[in-house]
């Protein structure tokens, strides 16, 4: 089985790869830029430069494949690679390429809350593209998982923290929002890849704790020993400045938008109902943020 991972070099897609890797699959790794993925050559991988808004390089990835994983997104994408071009044009690309290559299975990574209707632009398109892979001939698997620890947690609060003792949070910082390590993710999208029960299923899928980003800076600070300074930027300034910013700054603007969504709509996940034939390990973000502080 020849499994192509698109955007492998990404925090998901990485993950997923090297489990693929060592449980003995044969892996085409996708990227725009091949020599970041030397450590995936190294482990075994295939690796091929592909681009999802030049559909030629997408029919050359999928040729002679058996099962795609679409692990890249353009959520802060601007330019030629703006969210609406990567995202919504190049994944349709992407699974007609697909269908024309003879794919048998086709795992696309969603996120929890998609809706057509939804305030934010790029759930939007995510929407669409489930709806457009499910109207497809492939044997398709969604997941929809809450946001990564690795940037929602680490990159975007707790790496500051580290790095200067200094964060920002958008919003009040309390609301109780859901997490999931890649890790783990990248366990249930191998199955996915791999075991025929999997296909035509939708998959909501989260971490085992629900903390509030106030709690995640006291997880940083105890973890660090020291006292951080923490910036709130509140709900109703970012209300406001949202959509002036989306003509100047359309990334800042759907970070903003999405923010306000997060304050105003229940962010909760509980792990108990993904089904039990759905592997998906359970690294709580206390966890997690212990292992980032002291990774060496």
């Amino acid at each position: 089985m020849l499994i192509l991972v698109v955007g492998a070099t990404g925090v998901l897609g990485r993950e997923t790869t090297q489990r693929l890797l060592a449980a003995g699959e044969r892996v085409r790794a996708s990227t725009r830029a091949p020599h970041t993925a030397q450590d995936l050559a190294g482990l075994g991988a295939e690796i091929v430069q592909a681009d999802l808004i030049d559909p030629q390089t997408l029919e050359r990835a999928c040729a002679g494949v058996d099962a795609v994983f679409v692990a890249a997104h353009s959520l802060m994408g601007t330019g030629k690679y703006a969210s609406r071009a990567v995202d919504g044009v190049g994944h349709r690309a992407l699974i007609d390429a697909a269908k024309a290559a003879g794919v048998e299975r086709f795992v696309y990574t969603s996120v929890r809350g998609v809706a057509v209707d939804h305030p934010v632009d790029f759930f939007r398109t995510k929407a669409e593209i489930e709806q457009y892979l499910r109207d497809s001939e492939l044997d398709w698997t969604i997941l929809r998982p809450s946001p990564f620890m690795e940037w929602h947690v680490h990159r975007l609060l707790g790496k500051g923290i580290v790095d200067t003792g200094r964060t920002t949070v958008f919003g009040s910082g309390n609301v109780p929002t859901n997490f999931i390590a890649a890790g783990d993710l990248a366990a249930c999208a191998s199955v996915a890849l791999t075991a025929p029960r999997m296909g035509h299923r939708t998959l909501e899928l989260g971490g085992p704790d629900n903390p509030t980003r106030r709690q995640i800076v006291e997880l940083y600070e105890r973890e660090t020993g020291r006292t951080a300074k923490v910036r709130y930027v509140p709900v109703a300034l970012m209300r406001i400045a949202g959509p002036l910013l989306r003509p100047i700054n359309p990334v800042v603007s759907r970070l903003m938008g999405a923010s306000v969504w997060g304050e105003t709509v229940d962010q909760t996940f509980d792990a108990r109902t993904v089904p039990s034939d759905v592997p998906l390990p359970s690294t709580t973000v206390d966890t997690f943020v212990h292992a980032q502080v002291h990774r060496r």
